[in-house]
């Protein structure tokens, strides 16, 4: 950059000036302002990203100094031009390229992702040669479990514990159903001493707690969130 306002002889220090630093006081030493570096990366935003199965996911690239060059982004996998600028250029239409003028990101969108997006993608600017910037995808389905499973031995008149775990979920569910072979448990049953304890957030855990086991307790229980897939385990009542 060069401002045509400013003297080219005020930029340098006079000759006699040079070696001893002689200055007035009155005289004010003027640099020329570096030449712009091009286009860079800003590297401050995570290289790894992580979004849910259907749930859209979003690779932020913040780019410096882009000037009149142009941003694409690329897939390792297959080395597919995804988009160019704004433009998308795969038959694949749930990636998009939106660029923010505020913040200068330019950020691929990808719609109903599944577990085949996971991989290495790359944000590369058009300089000679091209300068780019990678990241990780990765996508997770909700996952479902019971520790201790598939089959479980309880003693008689012990208690059984059966704790759910439910994590990788866009939202807590709204629900968390137990059935005892296919039927949904009455915590108001004559039987008593049947309860269920559950924890929502980030990870969601649902305690089944049965007091006094009987022998009439062992069958197969099952852990239904309202928004994932249910998991199952076997349980045996021992006498003696």
């Amino acid at each position: 950059y060069f401002d045509p306002k400013i003297n080219i002889t005020d930029m340098f220090m006079l000759s006699d000036d040079v070696n001893g630093f002689n200055m007035n006081d009155d005289q004010i030493v003027k640099f020329i302002k570096p030449l712009d570096r091009g286009p860079y990366f800003d590297t401050s935003a995570t290289k790894n990203v992580t979004s849910l199965v259907g749930k859209t996911g979003h690779l932020n690239c913040r780019v410096r100094n882009l000037g009149n060059k142009t941003v694409s982004w690329i897939r390792h996998r297959d080395l597919h031009l995804l988009t160019v600028a704004e433009s998308t250029y795969t038959s694949d239409q749930r990636f998009t390229s939106i660029y923010n003028k505020q913040t200068g990101d330019w950020s691929l969108q990808i719609k109903f992702p599944q577990l085949r997006d996971s991989g290495v993608y790359e944000c590369q600017v058009s300089t000679t040669p091209p300068v780019g910037y990678t990241m990780i995808f990765s996508v997770v389905e909700p996952i479902t479990s019971i520790p201790g499973g598939p089959e479980l031995y309880i003693d008689l008149g012990s208690t059984v514990n059966l704790t759910c775990i439910v994590k990788h979920l866009p939202d807590p569910p709204l629900m968390v159903h137990w059935t005892h072979n296919n039927q949904e448990i009455n915590y108001d049953s004559p039987r008593g001493g049947v309860s269920v304890i559950t924890e929502k957030g980030d990870i969601t855990t649902s305690y089944l707690l049965i007091q006094r086991a009987q022998i009439s307790d062992s069958g197969r229980y099952s852990c239904m969130p309202s928004n994932a897939n249910a998991k199952s385990v076997n349980v045996h009542i021992l006498n003696g």
